[in-house]
């Protein structure tokens, strides 16, 4: 899944002059940094299905890598895909891990503990158009490997989400 792979350089570079915990204020992504248009329900590569509006990274994701940027000092690059036209979607780091863990997907968003993705049509039209829209972002981590839980909101449903981030979760 390359393409959603894409555009990971400006959230690293944006690390530099983040502080030790990550902005808890909910980050609007502008539907303008959707990356690419997809299929939807998005399930290569071990996607998973999440809410039936958002696909998701799969649950063990291996390779992390080092920033050298502190305090977040590794990255796992993941890309999410949304359904065009779906309810707005949050996704959040549970509160116990906000010290250890942050994200951030969009271009602009920074690093971050809570973003929200709005309703936003397919990237493209016409023929071109697909059923779900992919952003770019991923994990920050303090250390090498952990298994994060994120949550996921959309209108009232919640659905709690764990990442295994350089080792499996137990």
């Amino acid at each position: 899944m390359p393409i959603l792979l894409l555009l990971v350089a400006p959230a690293i570079a944006s690390a530099a002059g983040m502080a030790s915990r990550a902005a808890s204020s909910p980050q609007d992504i502008p539907c303008n940094e959707i990356i690419h248009s997809t299929k939807f329900p998005y399930r290569t590569d071990g996607y998973r299905l999440v809410l039936d509006v958002v696909s998701v990274p799969p649950a063990y994701l291996r390779q992390v890598v080092r920033t050298n940027i502190k305090p977040w000092v590794y990255w796992r690059k993941a890309g999410l895909v949304v359904r065009a036209g779906s309810p707005r979607v949050s996704v959040r780091v549970a509160k116990a891990w906000r010290t250890r863990v942050a994200i951030t997907w969009g271009n602009t968003t920074g690093i971050v503990s809570s973003v929200r993705i709005p309703s936003c049509p397919a990237a493209l039209s016409g023929e071109q158009a697909k059923g779900g829209n992919a952003y770019a972002g991923g994990f920050y981590l303090r250390s090498r490997s952990a298994c994060v839980p994120l949550i996921f909101g959309v209108g009232k449903r919640r659905a709690t989400i764990r990442f295994g981030l350089g080792r499996p979760c137990r």
